[in-house]
């Protein structure tokens, strides 16, 4: 069984990401592992939200302000539902799927999560050149060249 690590945020939902994960469905018995790096806090508007639990640690909370804290939470919340619908779209293709919310820097979050399991191939699914900080990160390239296996980048048209 090939494993399949798909990295995404702002894309999940293109038809762009999805279809590339049905050509590896077609190609054989294949699982899939959804890395959501949450967006920084300065890609964030200022929004304040109620309090409730998202799941941030409470010694990330404890450095930052009231607003950049209430960011945080509302930018989990946004990556965990992204992180359900793809999950969700790939298991009604009827394959295995499973995954995380990550750290807000796409490769720490792939580095960390390749250290845990190993992946046959990683996708990477990103906003179109001059949008993209991933791309201008450079993301793509440095994973390929670290983690020694195929990458293929994704990149969505809207």
């Amino acid at each position: 069984m090939t494993r399949y690590l798909v990295v995404a945020n702002q894309t999940i939902g293109g038809v762009e990401l999805m279809d590339e994960v049905r050509r590896r469905i077609t190609s054989g018995p294949s699982s899939f592992f959804v890395l959501v790096p949450t967006m920084p806090l300065a890609a964030q508007p200022p929004v304040v939200l109620a309090a409730g639990d998202t799941g941030v640690p409470p010694e990330v909370l404890a450095d930052l302000t009231e607003v950049e804290a209430e960011n945080l939470k509302r930018a989990e919340m946004i990556s965990q539902s992204r992180l359900s619908e793809l999950v969700r779209e790939i298991r009604a293709e009827g394959v295995e799927a499973d995954g995380e919310v990550g750290r807000s820097d796409p490769f720490k979050a792939i580095e960390e999560t390749i250290t845990r399991s190993g992946f046959d191939e990683i996708i990477i699914s990103t906003l179109p050149e001059g949008v993209s900080r991933w791309l201008r990160m450079d993301v793509p390239n440095r994973a390929k060249r670290k983690f020694k296996v195929p990458v293929t980048t994704v990149t969505a048209k809207r």
